[in-house]
């Protein structure tokens, strides 16, 4: 998995380059919220439920359906996030949606099941350039450290470059707007 201090980041990034008049800030924080929401699922392990098991880690809570389900409950509640329910359940999917695309970017653990409950297999992107983060009890060890720096270069500089690429192209675009 990717640890819990990168799982917000992309979806913050995009949040700024964008900017409040297009994410609201509290579709933003609810955002951030849901980019962690998949990994409640190390719960499991505490009621006996193996990694591997559709309900173990990376298992249903990392899937396709249930990032929809996210954001069709997003939806209902579109007034209380400051936006209509289509950009409700867009953003909140996405959000969720993320948290999985990152652990498929990790080199270890089982994949993630995306097409539960249509198939229990478990899926890798391609190319996995981020290492896989140990638990809590190893996380603050050399090998945590190596995590971290693997997210810094796969995960946070990008999102850096995009959050302020975003900023400066909306800043430019408000000085061109008044120019004319």
């Amino acid at each position: 998995m990717t640890t819990l201090i990168s799982h917000p980041l992309p979806l913050l990034a995009l949040g700024v380059a964008l900017g409040p008049r297009v994410i609201p800030p509290r579709l933003l924080l609810a955002g951030l919220l849901f980019t962690l929401l998949p990994d409640a699922d190390v719960l499991a392990f505490k009621f006996g439920i193996p990694y591997a098991d559709a309900f173990g880690h990376r298992g249903f809570s990392h899937s396709l359906l249930f990032a929809g389900i996210c954001g069709a409950l997003a939806a209902l509640g579109c007034r209380l996030l400051g936006c209509g329910p289509l950009k409700a359940f867009l953003w909140i999917g996405l959000a969720t949606a993320s948290h999985s695309l990152l652990d498929a970017a990790t080199d270890g653990g089982l994949g993630v099941a995306w097409l539960w409950p249509w198939s229990e297999q478990r899926f890798f992107l391609p190319w996995r350039p981020i290492e896989v983060s140990p638990f809590v009890n190893g996380f603050f060890s050399q090998r945590g450290l190596q995590v971290l720096a693997s997210e810094a270069r796969w995960v946070w500089l990008p999102c850096l470059a995009l959050a302020l690429f975003g900023l400066a192209w909306r800043h430019l675009s408000g000085r061109r707007q008044q120019a004319f």
